[in-house]
């Protein structure tokens, strides 16, 4: 059984890197989040200070764990508003590797809000960004003998911006945003393939409903879009009990269900937990275990400010 298991994770490493490496990849899509209601500004940067204090945030997504190559992604975000008066400033960085591809990015973000009414307010957001690249084409070759393959790209460095608007008000928020716009060719010289990042849309909503003193319920909504792949909505609904422990699942359409559990630790920090299972073939115990995630939050909230008890976005 090991030695099947073996051949399993190969032949599916090798299915990876061919479907990564010797085609034209025209739809490279940014790292994907269960958790994304409590990380909003890796993918919006119009969320930057929304929270009315400094917070910094780390997550970390295995993806079909067991699988040879699979994807992981780690994040650590910090935004706050600034001395000024509407603006929201972050500073990101993102980690996503996939079989022998590494990706960093390290981004900026810039927030300016603007108030509409007593309760609503809307952000513009603007994302500067610095993207490393590292292929182990060597990595390949103990899979083929084919000797062809180009040497290893090293942290090739491509920048990039990106912009968003965020709405919010103390029980709503909807945003619209495109993190990368720069469509960047990473490998054109290559003979095998030629990988293009595509602009990757981004639309996200929810609300939170009071059920009674005690319970919150807040249903979510990402949207993201891409050229070359399909569409990807993510359905969500989390309650939030006592102002302590939320629970809830999603369904990422076509794709995959999951669970998540958080709890407040303290009015200043949450800990969330994400598990999701594949309804595709991939989704088949003999292929992988399932995708994992953790996220860490902690909000900087002095006595004078403005947040009684934990946000739920």
């Amino acid at each position: 059984m090991k030695h099947i298991s073996g051949v399993i994770q190969t032949v599916s490493f090798i299915g990876i890197a061919v479907l990564f490496f010797t085609t034209k990849v025209q739809a490279q899509q940014d790292a994907q989040y269960t958790q994304y209601m409590y990380n909003t500004v890796s993918v919006n940067p119009g969320y930057a200070g929304s929270r009315g204090n400094a917070s910094i945030a780390a997550l970390h997504r295995s993806q079909w764990v067991g699988l040879d190559g699979a994807p992981k992604t780690q994040t650590l975000n910090i935004h706050s508003p600034i001395g000024y008066n509407g603006v929201g400033l972050g500073l990101s960085i993102v980690n996503d590797e996939i079989g022998p591809t590494s990706e960093t990015y390290l981004d900026i973000d810039f927030s300016y809000t603007v108030k509409l009414s007593d309760e609503g307010k809307l952000s513009f957001g603007l994302k500067a960004s610095g993207h490393l690249l590292d292929i182990r084409f060597s990595e390949l070759n103990q899979y083929t003998t084919d000797q062809t393959l180009q040497q290893d790209i090293d942290n090739k460095f491509s920048p990039n911006i990106g912009a968003g608007v965020y709405y919010h008000t103390e029980r709503f928020y909807a945003g619209l945003s495109v993190p990368r716009i720069l469509e960047t060719s990473h490998f054109d010289e290559s003979s095998l393939s030629t990988a293009n990042e595509e602009m990757n849309f981004y639309m996200i909503t929810g609300y939170v409903f009071d059920l009674n003193p005690n319970l919150k319920f807040k249903p979510t909504i990402l949207t993201k879009m891409v050229k070359g792949a399909p569409l990807q909505v993510d359905l969500s609904a989390n309650f939030l009990l006592n102002d302590k422990f939320i629970l809830g699942g999603a369904y990422r359409w076509d794709a995959a269900f999951s669970g998540m559990f958080g709890f407040n630790v303290s009015e200043s920090l949450l800990i969330g937990l994400a598990y999701d299972r594949e309804v595709t073939e991939l989704g088949s115990a003999a292929f992988n275990d399932g995708s994992f995630e953790i996220i860490f939050r902690y909000d900087f909230i002095s006595s004078k400010g403005f947040v009684k008890s934990p946000r739920f976005f």
